[in-house]
């Protein structure tokens, strides 16, 4: 039985973890549950799986949290605990960063779901996850499809080729893009995910972040990283060596199984998720990302190509300018402007240490604000 904490657990990913192990019953024993705000749901969760431990970032807390049987620790504290086997970053963006560096020190197994952590740290997180001997497992479709296709064949590696669905606007013109609202930009095709990464999918920024995600999991450059769009979402990714094979990995578009695939590495089991049926699928199409549509994406690759603390900039800046945009203080296609305008400002540090990259990333979200 593995022992589990959740960082996240209500979020779209946290609860879709916790339906993977409802439908494993007797395979896990959630030690720890770690939230925001939403307290009402966090209180829902420890009801039904009784953790002992908990981190919560709301000041309040109910009565029911603070039982004799509970602990209430801060989430670097609760992913170190000796009794946490396997933990579960799902907490959008740079908050991610520290409880991942604790679980890490702390020699724990980590299913990672925060991309951020990766593009503003990956130089750290990487050096400290092999000194620590600390597994790190990507959950994001994307990356775990490249995992699995790479898993046994490590050697002669040509290229990662990652699939977008291309989002709820590959069709609409520059000036429909203009006008795009909140609501819209939320309205995912095909994935069922938290507002931040599904704004990020309209813009691509998404795929951008994963290629630098892509290039710290499996030292591959970016340059080796090419995105095509695929609305059908089918194929997740696929990776190309250097004989000409190409090795995908095609399952209808649904978070758990990625998710199932971390949990239970390296074990394969079944589950009573829906299977592809090829009879029902009439086609898998592809498209090159419309780079005039999708400045997004060019900024992130040229910021991975550049590395340094650009990463680290590109990530808090559009961090920040989602956010303004959630809030209807800015427009949809003022994402782009503010995250290149903090770019093109930045000075780059080509060999940061960690502090390097917490002040870039300070700074870039101050610009944006500002």
């Amino acid at each position: 039985m593995k022992r589990l904490a959740i960082l996240g657990s209500t979020g779209s990913i946290g609860q879709q973890t916790l339906d993977v192990v409802r439908s494993f019953p007797g395979r896990f024993n959630v030690i720890g549950l770690g939230a925001g705000r939403n307290v009402a749901l966090l209180v829902e969760q420890v009801k039904e799986f009784r953790p002992k431990l908990v981190s919560i970032e709301s000041a309040s807390s109910p009565e029911i949290l603070h039982s004799r049987m509970r602990q209430i620790l801060p989430s670097q504290e609760l992913v170190a605990h000796p009794d946490v086997d396997l933990v579960v970053i799902a907490i959008s963006g740079k908050a991610g960063l520290d409880p991942t560096l604790a679980a890490i020190r702390a020699r724990k197994s980590i299913a990672l779901a925060t991309k951020e952590v990766l593009v503003l740290a990956g130089g750290t997180i990487t050096s400290e996850a092999k000194q620590h001997g600390a597994r790190i497992m990507p959950i994001d479709s994307e990356p775990s499809a490249i995992w699995q296709c790479m898993r046994g064949e490590e050697k002669g590696i040509s290229r990662l080729i990652l699939t977008a669905s291309g989002g709820p606007f590959r069709h609409l013109s520059l000036e429909e893009l203009k006008t795009v609202s909140p609501q819209q930009a939320l309205e995912h095709p095909t994935w069922r995910m938290g507002p931040k990464i599904t704004i990020d999918s309209a813009t691509l920024m998404n795929k951008g972040l994963e290629a630098i995600e892509l290039s710290w999991l499996f030292d591959v450059p970016t340059e080796n990283i090419d995105i095509v769009i695929h609305p059908q979402s089918i194929i997740h990714s696929m990776v190309e060596f250097v004989d000409g094979s190409i090795k995908a990995q095609l399952s209808p578009p649904d978070m758990r199984l990625p998710i199932q695939y971390a949990l239970f590495y390296p074990e394969r089991l079944p589950n009573q998720l829906p299977h592809l049926d090829f009879s029902e699928t009439s086609s898998l199409t592809f498209e090159t990302p419309d780079r005039e549509k999708f400045p997004c994406l060019g900024l992130a690759l040229e910021a991975g190509r550049k590395g340094g603390t650009y990463p680290a900039v590109l990530s808090a800046a559009d961090e920040v300018a989602v956010s303004l945009f959630l809030e209807e203080r800015i427009g949809y296609m003022d994402i782009p402007k503010l995250v290149a305008e903090a770019l093109e400002a930045h000075q780059n540090i080509t060999n940061p240490s960690l502090e390097d990259l917490l002040t870039a990333d300070a700074w870039a979200r101050e610009r944006v604000h500002r």
